[in-house]
C-alpha cells in the first residue's frame, strides 16, 4: 500500500519480496513439521526429504520474485514517475530492522541445514533490499532523481540472484539424489575397504534423506563370510560418527560371483 502511495517501484518490489518470503517460511516450517513424522508403510524413509523440496521451492520462489522486480524496475526506467523519498526511507528502514532481526534468528542453523539456509537467505536478502530502498529514498529526497528508485531495484535483484543461485543448484542436486556437498565418497570407499576382512567395495551410494541427514548403501566383499552383527554395527556406528551418515545399509558378499551395480549398466552414465 505504501509503495502505491509513494509511487515507488523499489518499495513495491520490497513488499512483493517480503510476501514471497512469508510463503517461503511457511514452506520451511511445513517441511520441518513433516520431518518429525515417523516413517510409514508407503514412505519408508520418512518425510525428511520434504525439507529438500522446501529449499528448492524457496529458491525458485525467490528467483520468480526477482523476475517480477526486474520487470517493474525496467518499466519505471522507461517511464519515470515522481517518488515520495521520505515515505520510501521511513517504510524501508522499518522493513530493514524487522528483516535483519529475522535473519539473525536463522543465522546459527543455516550452516548445517539447507532448508534453514534458504530461510536465512530470504531474510538476509529482505534486509538488504530494504536497506537499498531506504538509501534510494534518501537520495531521491536530496536530489529529486526518481530514476534512482528503479535503478536501485535492479542492483538489488542482481545481488539476490547471485546469493540464491547456489541454494537452487544444491537443492536440485539433492532432489536428484546426488552425493551431498561436503561428503567425500572416495574417503568413505577407502574407509570401508580398510575394514578387516573386506577385499572390495562396490554398489556404494550416498544420497540425502533430508537437508540435514544422509543415507548410504554398499556391498562389502568379504570372502571369509559374515563377520558378525557386532562388527557390522561398529562399521555403521563409525560411518555415522565420521561421515554423518544417518541411515546405513551394508550387504556382505562372498565374492564367489561377479557383482555389478545395475545402475552401472545403464547407458550414457556420467559422474
Amino acid at each position: 500500500m505504501y509503495g502505491v502511495i509513494a509511487h515507488s517501484t523499489a518499495l513495491l518490489a520490497d513488499a512483493g519480496h517480503n510476501f514471497s518470503d512469508v510463503l517461503g517460511l511457511l514452506l520451511a516450517w511445513g517441511a520441518a513439521w513433516l520431518a518429525t513424522r515417523r516413517p510409514s508403510a508407503r514412505y519408508t524413509f520418512g518425510f525428511g526429504s520434504s525439507s529438500i523440496l522446501a529449499s528448492l521451492a524457496n529458491a525458485a520462489l525467490l528467483l520468480v520474485a526477482c523476475g517480477a522486480i526486474l520487470a517493474e524496475a525496467i518499466g519505471r526506467l522507461l517511464y519515470p514517475a515522481p517518488v515520495a523519498g521520505l515515505d520510501v526511507f521511513i517504510v524501508a528502514t522499518l522493513g530493514m530492522v524487522v528483516n535483519g532481526f529475522s535473519a539473525w534468528l536463522f543465522m546459527r542453523g543455516q550452516k548445517d541445514d539447507l532448508n534453514i539456509r534458504g530461510a536465512f537467505l530470504h531474510m538476509a536478502a529482505d534486509a538488504g533490499v530494504s536497506a537499498a530502498v531506504a538509501v534510494s529514498g534518501l537520495v531521491i529526497l536530496a536530489t529529486g532523481w526518481s530514476w534512482v528508485d528503479p535503478a536501485m531495484s535492479i542492483v538489488v535483484v542482481l545481488v539476490i540472484v547471485r546469493g540464491t543461485w547456489g541454494l537452487l543448484r544444491e537443492s536440485v542436486r539433492l532432489a536428484l539424489a546426488a552425493v551431498p556437498e561436503g561428503v567425500d565418497i572416495e574417503r568413505i570407499r577407502g574407509f570401508l575397504a580398510q575394514q578387516q576382512g573386506v577385499t572390495d567395495v562396490h554398489d556404494l551410494h550416498v544420497w540425502a534423506l533430508s537437508t540435514t541427514g544422509n543415507a548410504l548403501s554398499a556391498h562389502l566383499v568379504m570372502p571369509a563370510g559374515h563377520p558378525g552383527d557386532a562388527a557390522l554395527d561398529a562399521i555403521v556406528s563409525a560411518l555415522g560418527a565420521r561421515f554423518r551418515m544417518r541411515h546405513v545399509t551394508l550387504q556382505v558378499d562372498l565374492g564367489t560371483s561377479a557383482h555389478r551395480c545395475s545402475l552401472d549398466a545403464a547407458p550414457h552414465l556420467h559422474p
